[in-house]
């Protein structure tokens, strides 16, 4: 059965922030589709981002024209191949943000976060790193498919904070993976079967930060026939409740022929 896709993408600098430090990056010749949320001001972050979509985007493209093509880092076992090939891309993409940041004092201490989705004839491949999420919405229920690296989310799963607590929490900021940071990282990464209509939502917490699931849910479940005006939806949303961050998403529909 082969897999067709619809897909769709945008992103906003929000009602607060001066500059955009998101990236967005579709590749649909590759069925490659990313969101990155980048740190560091003073244009560094937006650097890093930019980097990491790049970077992921090339290697994909690399090694679907060769086969042969030398990988930087070795196939994990236990992990399919389209999951070494993703993770691989995101490692080497830290590695290229870390090396710049190391030789350039202007951009020391930059990083991003990154969430990828790779779609196969058979398989959603989806890895990430950071607080940027992949949603899936199938049917009308919308289901978190990564984990936040986020001090919150580690306390949450340390504590079972209640839901006072959490909305309390005075470090919602701050993560505890991302690209750039040291030379390695740890890549999360991950495939699942998708079924005829899964919508899948890519986004930097800009989105999430402002709007609950459910609104997100709503809207996704109202507009999916229009992917980028769904899109603009869940970001107005986001700018109307706030938009005290840059805010970036990304759209992907399934359709089995």
């Amino acid at each position: 059965m082969a897999i067709k896709l619809r897909y769709a993408g945008n992103t906003d600098v929000g009602r607060k922030r001066g500059h955009n430090e998101d990236n967005l990056l579709l590749v649909p010749e590759e069925n490659l589709y990313m969101v990155a949320d980048g740190m560091g001001g003073h244009a560094s972050g937006e650097v890093a981002s930019q980097m990491a979509v790049d970077t992921v985007a090339s290697f994909f493209q690399e090694t679907s024209k060769d086969d042969d093509v030398t990988w930087p880092y070795k196939m994990e076992k236990g992990l399919r191949y389209e999951e070494n090939r993703l993770g691989a891309s995101i490692k080497l993409a830290n590695l290229r943000i870390f090396e710049t940041a190391s030789q350039n004092a202007g951009q020391r201490g930059m990083g991003t976060t990154l969430v990828a989705l790779f779609v196969s004839s058979e398989f959603v491949f989806y890895g990430h790193v950071g607080d940027s999420r992949a949603y899936r919405l199938r049917g009308d229920v919308l289901t978190l498919v990564t984990e936040d690296h986020s001090l919150l989310n580690d306390y949450i799963k340390m504590k079972d904070l209640t839901e006072q607590e959490i909305e309390n929490f005075p470090h919602k900021n701050v993560i505890v993976r991302a690209l750039g940071m040291k030379e390695t990282v740890q890549v999360d990464v991950g495939h699942e079967a998708p079924e005829h209509g899964d919508l899948y939502l890519l986004c930097s917490d800009g989105l999430n930060g402002m709007i609950t699931d459910k609104v997100m849910c709503e809207i996704m479940v109202r507009e999916r026939s229009d992917l980028e005006k769904c899109c603009n939806s869940l970001i107005h949303a986001a700018n109307e409740n706030g938009g005290t961050d840059n805010v970036t998403v990304a759209l992907v529909e399934i359709v089995k022929e």
